[in-house]
């Protein structure tokens, strides 16, 4: 068991990486342009958010172990569901810029919905691995699912801040 430590260790701090990473990169506009934004009554207290994100990166990152293990590795059973698990944690943390560096209320609802759809597929093939692996994304499949809510009605109140089009983003990208 403690030759395992390490390898869990490793995998509940993978995904903290980049919840840290955007944490650091965007904490300027927590403090500026967020505070602008008008919210639903049910938005909760700033404060919350690290802690939740934390956890459920945990949770997250202990499921990937577990599915690791039990799976084969990355040339067993487990390959299908750790390519999900990265491409959901990629989602993830593809949120953060989307919604506080570009500003992007209607972009960042599509990407929060998508990676909710990938959150509960990710889930879904963790559990025909590991049933407990498959658990652990519950939590997060609700939050991602509340933050969808939010995203979307943060969008709504908000008419007045501009959002890109399509053709804007291809034009700002070929630049």
């Amino acid at each position: 068991m403690s030759s395992e430590i390490p390898k869990i260790a490793a995998a509940i701090v993978l995904p903290q990486i980049g919840g840290w990473i955007n944490g650091y990169l965007t904490r300027q506009e927590t403090k500026t342009w967020y505070t602008t934004l008008n919210f639903p009554s049910f938005k909760p207290p700033s404060w919350i958010f690290g802690p939740v994100w934390t956890s459920l990166y945990a949770g997250m990152g202990y499921a990937s172990y577990l599915v690791w293990r039990d799976g084969g590795g990355f040339r067993g059973i487990a390959q299908g569901p750790l390519i999900l698990y990265g491409a959901q944690l990629a989602l993830n943390w593809a949120w953060t810029p989307i919604f506080f560096k570009k500003h992007e209320l209607k972009w960042s609802f599509v990407e929060c919905a998508t990676l909710t759809a990938a959150v509960a597929a990710t889930g879904f093939a963790f559990f025909n691995v590991n049933k407990i692996a498959g658990y652990l994304f519950v939590p997060y499949l609700a939050w991602c699912s509340f933050a969808t809510l939010l995203n979307y009605k943060i969008y709504e109140l908000n008419p007045d801040k501009p959002t890109a089009t399509i053709e804007e983003i291809k034009m700002e990208k070929d630049k």
